[in-house]
């Protein structure tokens, strides 16, 4: 168990294996909750639809990484156009 104490502020420093363990970086938010005494810290994972267009299934041919870094040259070329 880690111990940490609350400045004058109010801030409370998570120990770094805590951070670590929960993936939490500088300005991750956490939601806070009280309950029977207890301070419940809760990480708020906010996900993007960057995120979520990973999760979709594949279902054309298999490409290469060559094939991905062509697409991506080719995406670049027409955006500057």
């Amino acid at each position: 168990m880690s111990i940490t104490r609350v400045s004058t502020k109010g801030q409370v420093v998570l120990p770094k294996e805590v951070r670590d363990t929960l993936g939490l970086t500088s300005g991750s938010e956490l939601e806070v909750e009280v309950r029977d005494g207890v301070v419940l810290l809760r990480p708020l994972h906010k996900t993007t639809v960057d995120e979520l267009l990973g999760m979709l299934p594949w279902s054309g041919p298999v490409r290469t990484l060559e094939d991905m870094e062509q697409a991506i040259a080719r995406g670049a070329r027409d955006r500057r156009r």
